[in-house]
This record gives C-alpha cells, sequence and structure tokens, in this order.
C-alpha cells in the first residue's frame, strides 16, 4: 500500500466478499472473532493515517439518520485517539457510496466479530518520513 491508498474495516454485516473481489488486492482480509476495535488498533499501530487530507477516515453513515453516531462509531474514534498523537477528523458516508468507494479501495478487512451495525470504515493510508514519523 501506498500513500492515500484506502483500507476498509467492515463488520460481519458488510457485504466483504463481493466488494472486495473489486479491489485492487481482488482478496478479502478475514480476522474472525476480532470487533473492529480489536482490529483497528492492531492495523493502526502499524498504519500511518493520512495528514494531507481534511479527513483520513470515514464512517459508514446511518440510513436514515446520517448524523448519529452508535456505539460501534464512538470505539472506534476512541481507538483513532488512542493510538495516535493527533484529532483526526472521522467523515461520514451514505451506504451505497461506501460501498462503491469500497470497490475502489486497496482491500477490505472483514472484523469476523464485530455484530454491531453500521461497524464500517475507510482509512486513508498516510506517508512516513526517513525517520519512520507520519508526515
Amino acid at each position: 500500500m501506498g500513500h492515500g491508498d484506502e483500507l476498509i474495516l467492515a463488520d460481519c454485516n458488510f457485504p466483504s466478499d463481493s466488494v472486495a473481489a473489486d479491489t485492487v488486492t481482488g482478496k478479502l482480509i478475514r480476522m474472525e472473532g476480532l470487533d473492529i476495535p480489536e482490529v483497528a488498533r492492531a492495523i493502526l499501530s502499524v498504519f500511518p493515517l493520512d495528514s494531507f487530507v481534511p479527513e483520513p477516515v470515514f464512517r459508514m453513515e446511518v440510513v436514515g439518520n446520517p448524523d448519529e453516531w452508535v456505539e460501534c462509531h464512538h470505539d472506534f474514534k476512541k481507538v483513532v485517539d488512542e493510538t495516535s498523537d493527533r484529532q483526526w477528523k472521522i467523515g461520514s458516508i451514505e451506504r451505497h457510496d461506501f460501498y462503491d468507494r469500497a470497490r475502489k479501495a486497496y482491500a477490505v478487512v472483514c472484523a469476523g466479530g464485530e455484530r454491531r451495525g453500521y461497524g464500517c470504515f475507510i482509512l486513508i493510508k498516510g506517508g512516513i518520513d526517513p525517520d519512520g514519523k507520519v508526515v
């Protein structure tokens, strides 16, 4: 993955297999038994977020209530905050627009243990400098 590539984190309800088939890798990465916070913590420990865009993270909007943040959104945001020294803005995307964007992503990671609805996120990869610091 390179700077600007997008990674999808998805709950068990997301159509992961069919969407992943259209991604750059064409393969689904399954993390069975893990929920979104566990998967996010593992990925964000080695995945820099993109500091060159206003929103390097997006969440799937709740249908009929796009401004609502469900429990999984709050739990994910907490992990983002805990794994970074920055306050990242999280954008939102309508469900079908999310599916369309996910098909163009680098890969889909399914948190098979995440049963809560709307536990779907897009992470935009940032860059690192020669010293290993996020730019």
